[in-house]
């Protein structure tokens, strides 16, 4: 039975890990739309440069679609029949971990009389340990697709999830291409006939 516990801790320390690294995928889409007749996309421009990140990220992003995209079967082209735009947005989550709490362990005091004498080197009781902060950014990033002869959004999907704010390049560009990858697997959508 202990060797139950102590297997069941570290998957489920697991799962959580990996959870905290998911990112929350939705998509929505036009009904109406054939997207089967579509095959060449462009960037667009004005869309992209209203977004609020880093120029870099923005590059990150663009590079990530593009692959995507490529693997989806697109080619870019200067007369697409889609217009890619993405729109980013944040917001930081503040925990706040109060600090009390009991436990078991070496202290100074005086104890029970036992084998010690009165004096226990070991102490069971309250502790205040302080409190925790710890704040983590939660970003959203929109891809849009819109159909270039009727001038309307067709597709969009979103992504929520953890960034992590590291100065680690390599794990940036890794989790911009987590969501991006995530996101564009909704696409394109599995288009139900209407009865």
């Amino acid at each position: 039975m202990k060797k139950l516990k102590i297997i069941a801790v570290p998957i489920l320390f697991i799962l959580f890990l990996s959870s905290c690294a998911s990112v929350n995928v939705l998509s929505d889409y036009d009904r109406q739309t054939d997207f089967t007749a579509y095959k060449s996309y462009a960037f667009y421009k004005t869309g992209i440069d209203r977004a609020q990140i880093s120029d870099l990220d923005k590059k990150r992003i663009l590079r990530a679609i593009e692959t995507e995209m490529d693997s989806l079967g697109f080619v870019k082209s200067d007369e697409p029949d889609l217009l890619i735009s993405i729109f980013t947005n944040e917001r930081v989550e503040v925990d706040v971990y109060n600090g009390w709490g009991y436990g078991y362990g070496w202290g100074w005091g005086w104890g029970w009389p036992g084998y010690y004498g009165y004096y226990n080197p070991y102490f069971w009781g309250p502790g205040y340990y302080g409190n925790n902060v710890s704040t983590r950014t939660e970003g959203s990033l929109y891809i849009d697709l819109i159909d270039t002869a009727k001038k309307e959004l067709v597709w969009q999907g979103r992504g929520v999830g953890t960034l992590n704010n590291t100065k680690n390049i390599e794990k940036k560009e890794k989790r911009i291409r987590l969501f991006v990858s995530q996101i564009l697997q909704q696409y394109p959508p599995e288009v139900i006939a209407a009865n």
